[in-house]
This record gives structure tokens, sequence and C-alpha cells, in this order.
């Protein structure tokens, strides 16, 4: 993709992410964005979808290459990267009900969303991505699905969509269930547990736990992220048994001939192995926390600009023609799941962590 002969025109289709990346960033510390936990990359993506249904058609051809070298090269080195925000440490610290409640909840939910999506006549890649987002960690689980998948670029964003109206949704509906007393039923560990396992992103899920427990004197907002931490790292083998299954389910259709290829996400090994280097730097360093190990901050900074960089890109080919054309039933099969999440995530959540 970066040939010689097309370098430069590559380059400069990357330079006009990066530039709406560097936006992305500066509006997402406005005081009013910040309230609303909406991250650098949701603000990149609605950024490119704004300038895919403005000035889009005035892009060069020539600069195409270089915005899908950022939905593709650049996302998968930026999930990869995303392991220096855990370790293996943060596993132990919560223990098994964490672990479990995790499972269940990424199991149910993916497994669901494609038999809704089925019910409701959804194609599969739009049910698979919708579903993974709400079941895994939100934005970033719909950015390492997506070459897994190998779907079309708006059907990413409508997933990701999904996730940010229902994901902020939660964060300011479990502060009130939360205050009101309709989790009086939980202990502040279950709180905890269910806070982590349910809500989308790691920002909503910081978001609404530090509503709940400012300074962590209940332990709420400390074992919830740590808890989100763990449906992160089940990224990894998700994708992997994603991977297997897609490829059988083309090799029945026809959609390959000869020899089965197995469309291995590399990338998702490549995440487990730095959040193991990050546990052993961790242990070297002597530290508590990841952010204290040396360069940690700045290699999660960077991880996050080549992330807003992708759903930016991602962006950049969504207009609002494909939004229309894939309808209502997208966000309803999120709504469900959402239902679920909320629902079933509570009763789960004092079942298994009240038997463990």
């Amino acid at each position: 993709m970066l040939e010689k002969g097309n370098r430069a025109n590559t380059l400069h289709g990357i330079l006009l992410i990066a530039l709406f990346s560097f936006a992305a960033f500066y509006i997402a510390e406005i005081p009013v964005v910040r309230r609303l936990s909406f991250s650098p990359l949701i603000v990149g993506i609605v950024l490119g979808m704004l300038y895919a249904n403005s000035l889009r058609n005035r892009l060069p051809e020539t600069w195409v290459p270089g915005i899908r070298f950022c939905t593709k090269q650049v996302l998968r080195w930026g999930i990869v990267l995303y392991g220096f925000r855990l370790t293996l440490a943060q596993v132990a610290a919560v223990g098994v009900p964490a672990v479990v409640v995790d499972l269940i909840v990424v199991t149910v939910i993916i497994l669901g969303g494609v038999l809704l999506g089925r019910l409701l006549k959804i194609d599969r890649d739009t049910a698979l991505m919708t579903s993974t987002g709400s079941a895994i960690c939100g934005a970033a689980a719909v950015l390492g699905a997506e070459p897994v998948v190998k779907c079309e670029g708006y059907k990413t964003a409508i997933a990701v969509s999904t996730v940010v109206i229902f994901g902020t949704l939660s964060m300011f509906l479990y502060p009130v269930m939360y205050r009101t007393g309709m989790l009086n039923g939980m202990t502040d560990t279950e709180v905890a547990v269910y806070t982590g396992s349910t809500l989308h992103e790691v920002a909503h899920v910081a978001g609404a736990g530090n509503a709940m427990d400012p300074t962590d004197a209940l332990g709420i907002a400390g074992t919830a992220t740590i808890t989100k931490m763990i449906r992160v790292m089940l990224l990894a083998p998700v994708l992997v048994i994603m991977g297997f299954v897609l490829a059988g389910r083309r090799k029945e259709s026809g959609g390959e001939t000869g020899k089965r290829r197995i469309a291995v996400p590399w990338f998702a090994f490549g995440f487990i192995g730095i959040i193991g280097l990050n546990s052993l730097l961790q242990s070297l360093c002597g530290v508590e926390t990841v952010r204290e190990i040396p360069l940690n901050g700045t290699i999660e900074y960077v991880d996050t600009f080549m992330l807003t960089m992708a759903m930016t890109a991602l962006g950049t080919e969504t207009s609002l023609d494909k939004f229309r054309q894939a309808g209502a039933r997208p966000f309803v099969l999120a709504g469900l799941l959402y239902v679920w999440l909320v629902a079933g995530g509570y009763f789960v959540t004092k079942y298994v962590v009240g038997m463990l």
C-alpha cells in the first residue's frame, strides 16, 4: 500500500486522517465533551462522518489508499499496543467471580446477538460486529473484529454508533440506579462486577464507577475497571475463535475454493503478548499500576491516537445513505442486547458472585 510510485499520495491520505485525529483530541478535551466521557475515538468517527457527508467527494481518489491504510495496518497496531493498558495481575486481583461473569456475558451477547440478528433479518456481518461491540469493549472491540469479519466500513460505523448510544445511556443510568436504591440488593463488590461486566466502553465504566464511588473508598470504581479490563482481554480469544468459524462458513458457502484459509488474527496474539510483557515490566519495575511503568503513559497516548486515526478513517467512508440502507434494525438489535446486559447481567452477577 506504500509502494514507491504511490507513496506520496498515500501519505497525503494518512496526513489528512492524522489532522482530523489531532482535532478529535482537542475537541475531546472541551469540558462539555469530557463530562460526557466521549473519548477521542468517538469524536474522531463523528468528524470523519461529517467529512464523508460534506466534502468527501472532493477528496482525490489517489488519497484513498492512505485512508485504507489507517483502517487496516494502523488499526492492527493500535489493538496490539492496547495491551499495554493491562496486566495478568489484574485478573488475579478480582478473582474467579469476575472472570466467570465476564465469560457468561460475552458468550451470551455474541451468540444471542447473532441469533437475534437472524430473527430481525440483519446481515450477518452487521449483527456480529454489533454483538461484539456490546459484548466486549465497545468501539475497540468493533475495530478489532473488523479485520476478521472483513465487512464494509459503514457496517463498522453502524456498530460503533450503537455502542456509543447505549453505552453513554448506561454511564448515566447506573449511578442513578445506585443512588435511588435500585441496586441495594447487591454488595459493593457485586455492584462493581455488574458495572464492569455490562457497560460497553472502558470510559463508560470509569465514568459510572467514579459517579458511584468518587474516592474508591468502597472499591467500586477500581474493581469495576479491572472487571472491564478482563472483558477487554477476552477480545483476543474471541477473535481467534471468530476467525476459525468464519473461515469454515465461507468455505461451506462457496466463498473460497481450494485449500481452506483460516483468517487468524495474528494481531490478537500480539495483544496477548504485550499483556504478558506489560506484566513482566510491572514486576521488574516494582510498581503498583501500569501507569507507573516508564513510558507506559506515552505508549497509551500514541495507541489512543492510532485508534483514533482508524476510527476517523472509518468515519470518512460512512455516508448517511448507508445508514438509511441499514435501517433501524441494527439499533433494535443493540437495544435488545442492552436490555439483557442491564437486566440479565444483574441476575448473572448476583448468582455467580453469590455462589463463588
